[in-house]
């Protein structure tokens, strides 16, 4: 019988770095090795498991070593990031460990989290089910629809659950039109510079009244700015054909996941999962 349960779809960059920011620096594993993002990290997959029941988890990374066509074609693009020690030693960590849960995993180069999430959710309205897309990045606002709701997380811990309807409360453009929302408007965190001389209310004024990018340009609005603004659309669409694993049916491995965080010295996360273990049995 096919499952109801939603596939539930989690940006694992965007979750391990705010855990990393949000805890204590001091939070050690084994032989003093930094641990703050593996156990944020690991605490929200127990807290997402018990509250959605998904039919399965995927988590998406970013494979930082790499360039993507993005950065290929927009030279400025994410520029000037840069990563501590500590947090890329996790991030390095933390694949295993969901796979230890017993969990799904992408990661390719080429790609970022954010295009394996759209390749999941639009897999998943494929086959008529529903997913669900934690993430921080709300580049993802392009997804949701009346099958896939974003869940994006807000102070407190707290997250918000994004359909359409919220969507266009926030940006007052509809989930589709978010690319040539963000191209037109711009977007500072991925040094996406945007249109001169406009903002996000302008941006959406214009997508109300014209529907697209392209029918802006049709009409010779931007005219000098046309090529520009098509890449940076183009940066901004999530590529929802990238490579994914088998999306089957999971029952999780609490067992080993437990194992693995006792073996790295986190005894508190392992007694963690040791409970959900316990309460999956009852």
């Amino acid at each position: 019988m096919k499952s109801t349960a939603p596939l539930l779809v989690i940006d694992g960059d965007s979750f391990a770095h705010r855990n990393y920011h949000a805890l204590p620096k001091s939070i050690q594993g084994r032989g003093g090795r930094p641990a703050g993002a593996i156990v944020g990290f690991g605490g929200l997959l127990l807290r997402l498991w018990r509250a959605e029941r998904p039919r399965a988890v995927l988590v998406a990374w970013d494979t930082l070593e790499e360039t993507t066509y993005r950065h290929e074609a927009l030279a400025e693009y994410q520029g000037g990031r840069e990563f501590e020690d500590a947090l890329v030693e996790q991030l390095e960590a933390l694949p295993a460990f969901v796979e230890a849960f017993g969990f799904h995993v992408a990661k390719k180069a080429g790609y970022e989290a954010d295009d394996f999430l759209a390749a999941a959710a639009t897999a998943e309205e494929k086959r008529k089910g529903r997913a669900l897309v934690a993430t921080g990045d709300r580049d993802s606002f392009q997804l949701a629809s009346d099958r896939t709701t974003i869940l994006y997380p807000v102070k407190g811990g707290e997250l918000l659950r994004i359909g359409p309807s919220e969507v266009r409360d926030r940006y007052g453009v509809e989930p589709a039109q978010v690319p040539d929302f963000i191209a037109l408007r711009g977007d500072p965190s991925d040094r996406i510079p945007g249109a001169r001389g406009i903002g996000a209310k302008t941006a959406a004024t214009l997508l109300q009244k014209y529907g697209s990018l392209d029918a802006m340009l049709a009409k010779g609005m931007f005219e000098s700015e046309a090529k520009d603004l098509r890449l940076y659309r183009a940066i901004a669409t999530m590529d929802r054909k990238a490579p994914l694993p088998k999306l089957g049916n999971q029952k999780p491995d609490w067992d080993r996941a437990a194992a693995m965080a006792a073996d790295w010295g986190l005894k508190n996360l392992a007694e963690r999962i040791g409970q959900v273990a316990a309460e999956e049995q009852q």
